[in-house]
């Protein structure tokens, strides 16, 4: 038996080019907009969530001041189960998506997508709640500066035991290189802390540990860092 003949590389690599096509700046990308200018690049998700306002009825609806309200704090026996809960895991998937062009929701995001198993009527209210909230900052993005630094930069915080079922507190940190914004977590610690100020410590830690990571990722991209790196917190 002849062995076949594998076609030449250049031959085949050629033949794959020959469909390639330049179709210039990307401006629309999986719900992701882009838009460009002299100062920099801006992304936004106004469509996809215009979109998702029209699915679930909500295109007129009034707009919240806040994407959840500061004195709720959500269980797994809030309300009634819901009969279906196709609509309610699809809207948090969405939301989930969302958090690439607006951070300031993943909290809550991160809250609503516990009960994702056994979703109850007052989790679907705070859903609502986060979609009205994103219709009056449809048009907000985040904005990348071809001005910007390259000096990194963060700020950290620990919630005092949000979640009234397990009574364990939440990390949440974000990275800055310069003005822009980078990197962002909302997570739930793995153990119970007994005091605020392990809780701090812990969170403090898990950002450390990012910030070594994006250390190492911007070394290797040629960016070193050799001053200390400005961590906040609050207190």
């Amino acid at each position: 038996m002849r062995r076949k003949e594998l076609p030449d590389y250049h031959m085949v690599s050629g033949y794959f080019c020959s469909f390639l096509k330049d179709l210039g700046l990307l401006s629309y990308f999986l719900g992701l907009e882009i838009s460009y200018d002299p100062s920099g690049y801006f992304l936004t998700q106004a469509k996809y969530i215009s979109d998702h306002l029209a699915c679930v009825g909500l295109t007129n609806c009034k707009i919240a001041t806040s994407p959840v309200d500061p004195q709720t704090r959500l269980t797994s026996l809030d309300g009634y189960l819901l009969s279906d809960a196709t609509l309610y895991r699809q809207l948090v998937g969405s939301l989930v998506y969302l958090t690439v062009t607006h951070p300031d929701i993943a909290y809550v995001v991160h809250i609503v997508s516990q009960f994702m198993a056994a979703p109850c009527s007052l989790h679907y209210d705070a859903l609502v709640r986060i979609l009205c909230r994103l219709k009056g900052i449809i048009f907000h993005g985040i904005h990348y500066s071809t001005h910007s630094s390259l000096q990194l930069h963060a700020f950290f915080y620990a919630d005092l035991a949000g979640d009234p079922t397990d009574h364990r507190f939440t990390t949440e940190f974000c990275f800055f290189l310069g003005d822009s914004f980078i990197a962002w977590r909302s997570k739930k610690q793995t153990l119970i802390a007994r005091y605020s100020t392990q809780a701090e410590y812990r969170a403090l830690t898990d950002t450390t540990q990012e910030l070594v990571w994006f250390h190492w990722l911007l070394t290797d991209m040629g960016i070193p860092h050799p001053a200390a790196t400005i961590l906040y917190c609050d207190n």
